[in-house]
């Protein structure tokens, strides 16, 4: 007990952490600060599910857009004003190098651009703060390799954002797949909602609101226009700000569970191509629908397309069935399957109901999370990959334990990608 501690006041802290904890939320020095980097509409999903934590206190949000940032610091701070006392003191940033200097933070929720990711993860690694960032993993190989390192060098735990993990459905059709259920596997199907096309970016005066250089950051330097700062139709669709629009953006959100099911998550193919129909004008310049085909060794072929091509979600066939599943459904042959646990000496996959509380019961005992490091960045390799082949219409050969291209230097040119200065990883 420190000195300054007498032991009245040891023992009233003492009872009212415990009549705080009995009240349903934790002691002050019980929970976890949190900050978020970036407020977008990503970021506001998040939002709720975190505040309603009983172990949580969210006490910074950033964002170079100061509009963004102070609306979702008014709704902190109404929450906490309404809802239990937890003070009134959410406060905002543009850079999030102030978060990361703050010693009393905990733990950072990364919800920028894409462009944005590594460079945040790897800032709160060094800093030793947990990370809870958004999918797509990374923007390029490159970046995905150095944020897995930074991760373990610094010992934090890390979550990502591939949310279908918690989810039961998606975890029992992997469990069907992996105790063979449906027998030898011979083909399996992912498929996402294609891309965007759209108009021109238009130019315009940047808004006082708005930094609009560090936005962009490590990106290519652009005129501001409000086209490319929408999440909707601009930056999402932009090569220079995304890891190739939806084939990562929604697809690995599949690709992940494909991997799952199948036991790959620690690796990655041996060969992969494809093609790709692409914008013909207008700012976007991501694939639109996309075909692509890919295999690890002799395992069975895997098809990865837009959901022009199928329905939406993962389909693996076997010799004695298949199954199907997407976000709130699920289908398999033959019917009985579906009613199968598996039994006592199969493989039950980690069972995660909560995907931001496996986050934070992981913070509190140092266990892997759902989604770690290491298999956020192999599912992000193939959705890069996928996007890398398309754009260059030929096979490549991937070595994933090198992770380079097998004899294609103009391919693993676009493993990583210039970063404007002053910023690198």
């Amino acid at each position: 007990m420190p000195a300054s501690l007498s032991r009245r006041d040891f023992l009233a802290s003492s009872a009212a952490a415990a009549l705080a904890l009995r009240a349903g939320r934790a002691a002050p020095s019980e929970r976890l600060t949190l900050a978020f980097i970036g407020a977008g509409g990503i970021a506001g999903s998040h939002l709720g599910p975190l505040l309603n934590q009983s172990d949580t206190q969210l006490v910074a949000i950033c964002d170079p857009n100061r509009q963004r940032a102070e609306s979702m610091a008014a709704a902190v701070d109404k929450h906490y004003g309404t809802r239990g006392g937890r003070g009134h003191d959410c406060r905002v940033y543009r850079d999030f190098r102030e978060v990361m200097a703050r010693s009393d933070v905990d733990a950072v929720l990364v919800a920028t651009p894409d462009h944005w990711h590594a460079l945040v993860t790897i800032a709160a690694a060094r800093a030793g703060k947990h990370v809870y960032s958004e999918k797509p993993f990374s923007r390029t190989i490159t970046e995905g390799r150095a944020m897995v390192q930074a991760i373990a060098r610094h010992g934090v735990v890390f979550q990502h954002g591939t949310q279908q993990r918690s989810d039961g459905l998606f975890r029992r059709a992997c469990e069907l797949v992996r105790n063979g259920r449906i027998g030898k596997i011979h083909s399996v199907h992912v498929a996402a909602p294609g891309g965007r096309q759209s108009g021109p970016a238009v130019p315009q005066p940047v808004p006082d609101w708005l930094d609009w250089d560090l936005w962009l950051g490590p990106a290519p330097w652009q005129p501001y226009s409000p086209q490319r700062l929408d999440n909707g139709f601009g930056w999402y669709f932009c090569e220079d700000y995304s890891a190739g629009g939806f084939i990562s953006g929604w697809g690995i959100h599949h690709v992940d569970i494909a991997q799952w099911g199948l036991g790959t998550e620690l690796t990655g193919p041996s060969e992969i191509e494809g093609s790709a129909v692409f914008p013909t004008g207008g700012l976007c310049d991501t694939p639109i629908t996309w075909k692509v085909r890919y295999r690890f060794g002799d395992g069975p072929p895997i098809r990865f397309t837009s959901d022009d091509e199928g329905p939406d979600g993962v389909t693996w066939e076997g010799e004695g069935g298949s199954v199907w599943v997407t976000r709130g459904a699920w289908r398999t042959t033959p019917d009985s399957l579906a009613h199968e646990p598996p039994a006592p000496d199969e493989i039950h996959l980690y069972n995660s109901r909560d995907h931001h509380r496996n986050w934070l019961d992981c913070i509190r005992s140092g266990a892997r999370t759902i989604a770690p490091p290491e298999v956020g960045h192999r599912s992000q390799s193939i959705c890069t990959l996928s996007d890398i082949a398309v754009r260059l219409g030929r096979k490549l050969r991937w070595d994933p334990a090198a992770e380079r291209v097998i004899d294609d230097e103009t391919a693993n040119r676009l493993l990583s990608r210039a970063m404007r200065e002053p910023w690198s990883l």
